[in-house]
């Protein structure tokens, strides 16, 4: 006998959260059971929101946590709502002690003991109490600069050198992204953002770079550094949640670096931008290894970040599900594939 649908809770219904929400509804074998999100939203049917039709489902209407999570009221909630490990923790251990598992797209979590290892520690022996496991992925930190780059090594003999870029548009993201990224400011207010932290470009590199060096058995020697600098606009950009007037700041060049015996190992180099095409720009993503063998990867245009993230999210559902109770990163658990079939096929523990 077949086990029952997939439940599922998605807590935020922005740009994400309403993109996983759309996805899931064409997917086999699982369903939305609840949607939490705050404000005017609130009271809404989430079908009337994202105005598609209802059509066999059961009517979903948007609420609060304390509404929406109740212990075992879903598999797994997805948590679209921050990127930082410090401000998703709370709303993750909400979830956790409800015993529900969480797949969440905050970045630092894609490898959260890189920057927040007492913390880390806190979710893993609070989900193994609670019997489930919880996973932060996404496009970028969770696959094309950090996994993809591990899962390519495993064709070397000996590695020498990681450098990882990614050429992207920042487009599809929501608000919350545009201002991390200082998408509108002067040159002037984008340096002083980036000076005291308001600005903070992308939230990443120190988890990507970890999780290279710890699947490779590197020890990082020295501080991870980073360097940040504005893209300034020559035309008029306007993108779903920005807009850009010339000589304002589109975009953020960012440059990560590892160093291992005060060598520099592995390197990031990932400027985003919104419509990148508007000044001649060609999105893509690279992957070159100076190694037994040399491996170069290209790909062009790059993997859509708004697509990516919600895939990967969606993806990951079942490994999470199988999953051992704990904390949990891209390399403890299967590659992620694209989930075709009904979706219950996957689960391999009632």
């Amino acid at each position: 006998m077949r086990r029952e649908k997939i439940k599922v809770i998605v807590w935020g219904f922005g740009a994400m959260g309403s993109g996983i929400a759309e996805a899931l509804l064409k997917k086999k074998g699982v369903e939305i059971v609840g949607v939490i999100d705050i404000g005017d939203k609130v009271g809404k049917s989430i079908f009337d929101y994202l105005n598609v039709e209802k059509s066999d489902n059961a009517d979903v209407i948007i609420g609060t946590k304390e509404n929406v999570i109740k212990e075992k009221a879903a598999d797994v909630v997805l948590l679209c709502t921050d990127s930082f490990t410090s401000k998703a923790y709370d709303k993750i251990v909400y979830c956790l002690e409800k015993k529900i598992n969480v797949i969440t797209s905050a970045e630092q979590m894609g490898y959260p003991k890189a920057q927040e290892p007492e913390l880390s520690a806190k979710m893993d022996a609070i989900a193994k109490l609670n019997g489930v496991s919880v996973l932060g992925t996404g496009i970028n930190p969770g696959l094309i600069m950090d996994l993809l780059v591990v899962c390519l090594t495993g064709a070397c003999l000996d590695v020498e050198h990681v450098t990882a870029r990614r050429v992207n548009s920042l487009s599809p993201f929501g608000p919350a992204v545009m201002h991390e990224q200082g998408i509108g400011t002067t040159v002037e207010e984008f340096n002083k953002g980036a000076k005291t932290g308001k600005i903070a470009g992308h939230v990443g590199f120190h988890e990507s770079i970890t999780m290279i060096s710890d699947a490779l058995g590197w020890k990082l020697s020295d501080e991870i550094k980073q360097t940040m600098e504005p893209i300034v606009s020559n035309v008029y950009r306007k993108a779903p949640h920005a807009e850009v007037q010339p000589g304002y700041v589109a975009g953020c060049a960012m440059k990560g670096y590892g160093y291992v015996d005060g060598e520099i190992k592995i390197e990031m180099d990932h400027p985003q931008q919104i419509e990148p095409e508007l000044e001649g720009t060609d999105t893509g993503d690279y992957v070159i290894i100076k190694g037994t063998p040399n491996i170069n990867m290209a790909n062009k245009p790059e993997v859509p970040g708004g697509i990516g993230t919600i895939a990967m999210i969606v993806n990951m559902i079942p490994h999470i599900i199988n999953a051992r109770p704990g904390l949990k990163t891209m390399i403890d658990l299967p590659v992620p594939r694209a989930i075709m079939g009904d979706m219950r096929d996957f689960i391999d523990i009632e």
